[in-house]
């Protein structure tokens, strides 16, 4: 077992594929309910910029990381918060990290039953009928972020 935090990397064709989603979020188009993040880069302190679907579960909104400990995952615990976008209509939030429990095990279910036809190959065999514990052993490499909206414009 690798003591590595989990991360699937992106190929080149979902690459492309997240750079026309995030256009897209741009010019207020959403796919199925997708917007674009921006995030503060930790190191460059540069904007960072990727199309993500915010999720719904029990009033509040979250993102989820499908692919693992990616580097918007990174960004995010070291920013804080950030932006979703979608055409003009701009949110800004602070972003609560879940801690690897119950709470954060169904909010994986529920994204799973709402995203898994897009993000099911990232989880490794689990899926939203998956048991609670097998959720909860998922919890580890998918990092959730609770979003609380400061600003909207």
């Amino acid at each position: 077992m690798s003591s590595q935090p989990y991360y699937r990397q992106a190929t080149p064709f979902a690459v492309r594929l997240n750079s026309l989603v995030g256009r897209l979020a741009r010019l207020g188009i959403s796919l199925v309910g997708s917007a674009e993040l921006t995030v503060v880069g930790r190191r460059s302190g540069t904007p960072q910029r990727i199309p993500v679907n915010p999720h719904t579960h029990e009033g509040a909104e979250y993102l989820v990381s499908a692919r693992g400990h990616s580097q918007w995952v990174r960004n995010m615990r070291a920013a804080g918060g950030g932006e979703l976008r979608l055409g003009r209509r701009t949110r800004t939030f602070h972003a609560e990290e879940l801690p690897d429990n119950a709470h954060k095990a169904e909010v994986l279910r529920t994204y799973l039953a709402r995203w898994g036809w897009e993000v099911n190959q990232y989880f490794q065999g689990i899926t939203a009928r998956s048991t609670d514990a097998e959720l909860l052993a998922a919890c580890p490499d998918h990092p959730v972020f609770r979003l609380t909206t400061t600003q909207k414009n």
